[in-house]
């Protein structure tokens, strides 16, 4: 197990993974909750090598497992799919059984959001979904896109020429997903902060310098107004802090 500390509050030494899910639960209010998760560097990068995950280490994926337990639904754009190579279950054996324990789904569905709906019906993401996944898209989205990908997910609208946070946001209650998990990426990120519609915000901060042109997490239009967040926890992971903020 890799080990984590909370320093802020209270300090903990070498958290258990129920501390960690308690934490990580605190203060959520019912009904519709968004929560990102990302990670970027000390100088602000989201990506090394072009993907996320290579920023992180044993720590940041323990914590990023756990995220996923209380969620309804997992959320993450089409760029961050391709990227990142999603399939396959999205949690392990004992994540689903502590899931399952708390009368919960073994597996959340997974939401994938997409304008242009560039997607493969044969990748992973849907051949080897454990559970059928959800396509988020618009009204303008080419129908012969839609058929192609209607096998093999569920094609929701969430508005006309682009994605309505708003419309999203109640599509997915509408089916009983209020606690949303947003994975990224930076412009999934962006839209919901310009919507004014994130609730929290778990950044991991890796310990390196990355340089370069590296996207930063998040990506949204001008002139989005700009939003306090309050921070909840710290926790510690050798050099690598684990921050929470949420909505005040």
């Amino acid at each position: 197990m890799s080990g984590i500390d909370r320093v802020f509050p209270p300090p903990v030494v070498e958290a258990g993974d129920a501390d960690l899910l308690e934490w990580y639960a605190a203060g959520r209010r019912p009904g519709p909750w968004v929560g990102f998760n990302f990670i970027a560097s000390l100088d602000g990068a989201a990506t090394l090598g072009g993907r996320s995950g290579g920023l992180g280490n044993a720590a940041d994926q323990r914590v990023f497992g756990l995220l996923r337990r209380h969620a309804d639904v997992i959320v993450v754009g089409a760029g961050t799919v391709r990227a990142e190579g999603y399939g396959g279950p999205l949690l392990p054996a004992e994540a689903r059984a502590w899931r399952t324990s708390r009368g919960l789904p073994a597996h959340p569905p997974l939401a994938i959001v997409s304008g242009t709906l560039n997607l493969d019906p044969g990748m992973p993401v849907f051949t080897q979904a454990p559970v059928r996944p959800l396509v988020i898209t618009t009204a303008a989205a080419a129908p012969g896109r839609v058929a192609a990908l209607a096998p093999v997910a569920d094609v929701v609208t969430a508005g006309a020429a682009t994605i309505d946070i708003g419309v999203l946001i109640a599509e997915l209650g509408a089916r009983g997903l209020a606690r949303i998990h947003a994975e990224g990426g930076p412009s999934l990120l962006g839209s919901f902060q310009a919507a004014g519609r994130v609730d929290e915000l778990c950044l991991t901060l890796s310990p390196v310098l990355v340089g370069g042109n590296a996207p930063r997490i998040a990506a949204g239009p001008p002139g989005a107004a700009p939003e306090s967040m309050e921070l909840a926890h710290i926790l510690r992971a050798g050099s690598m802090l684990f921050l929470r903020y949420v909505r005040g």
